[in-house]
């Protein structure tokens, strides 16, 4: 069984750096979910990255950096806008998708031309990378298309015995992926809702982002996915929950509705609880489709694709 260890302990990045280099795989806490972290430079890793997920070969990895230093051998090339972005917002919850250099795997971009790269604000996250000495590719820790892990013991849960670590960094504070946003068109497109809203991204570039245009270029694109085992029905009113709740009592409502942050933070850890109790119906209240509600909307109607 793999070892779930803290991430303040004296050992502890030097050990996850040690099973990188290894080319193992190891539970990475970030802000947003926990990641499942192999050597960007290691194929042998990349390619465990898809067996141990049950992850589709073509759909896109994220590569996470320790520091804005190391972008230039990944991207090809930084348009200005996003070089804004990136100033402002990193470390932190945006990914951007920029053209790939050389140096990036096909499996990590499923044969395109880009790649997907963010620098994750969790400070254990970037000391792991930057003692491994190369970036990482970290898609959620769980199976693929189940509910993100936000704590250690959610990696545990889903993926144990498949990883030679799990740093345990506490609950993720974002609880919800990053915010994706293509820079490699010619007017960026968001391609993934998340832990940055979007009405804050455009008022620090200055520009408005389009809505995705063709098929899914990045993680989180497709229409089912987040999904618990239990059915999810969307609700648009606390009144509208009540009569559902009513009529079916073995249904459960996702709280802390009343606050964006909150209710983003706990949404997976809620849903994984259901399961976890055999709730066959979860009942969910969407939020306005604004800021981080954008983000909750996506992942709730994601999680609820039959």
């Amino acid at each position: 069984m793999s070892n779930i260890v803290k991430s303040n302990a004296v050992d502890t990045v030097e050990r996850a750096a040690e099973a990188l280099a290894r080319g193992g795989l190891i539970g990475m806490p970030t802000e947003t979910v926990y990641g499942l972290a192999g050597s960007a430079a290691n194929e042998q890793a990349l390619s465990k990255i898809f067996d141990v997920k049950g992850r589709p070969i073509g759909h896109p990895l994220i590569v996470h950096l320790s520091s804005l230093d190391e972008l230039d051998r990944y991207a090809l090339s930084v348009p200005q806008a996003a070089v804004a972005l990136i100033g402002a917002c990193w470390p932190g919850p945006l990914t951007v998708l920029l053209q790939r250099s050389r140096h990036v795997s096909d499996l990590i971009t499923g044969n395109r031309s880009t790649v997907a790269i963010r620098i994750p604000a969790n400070e254990c996250a970037r000391s792991i990378i930057a003692m491994h000495g190369h970036a990482v590719a970290a898609p959620s820790a769980n199976r693929f298309g189940h509910v993100s892990p936000t704590t250690a013991q959610h990696v545990l849960d889903d993926l144990g015995e498949h990883v030679d670590l799990i740093v345990d960094d506490g609950p993720c504070t974002i609880g919800v992926e990053s915010t994706i946003i293509d820079f490699t068109s010619p007017v960026p497109q968001l391609l993934r809702p998340g832990g940055f809203a979007l009405e804050d991204l455009e008022e620090l570039m200055g520009i408005h982002v389009a809505a995705p245009e063709g098929e899914s270029r990045a993680s989180g694109m497709l229409e089912s996915h987040y999904a618990p085992q239990g059915k999810v029905l969307l609700v648009n009113s606390l009144s509208e929950a009540k009569s559902v709740l009513s009529a079916h009592p073995e249904a459960r409502l996702i709280s802390h509705w009343e606050s964006l942050p909150l209710y983003a933070a706990s949404l997976y850890a809620q849903m994984r609880q259901a399961d976890h109790d055999g709730v066959p119906l979860i009942v969910a209240i969407t939020p306005a489709p604004s800021g981080l509600g954008r983000a909750i909307c996506d992942r709730l109607k994601k999680a609820s694709h039959p």
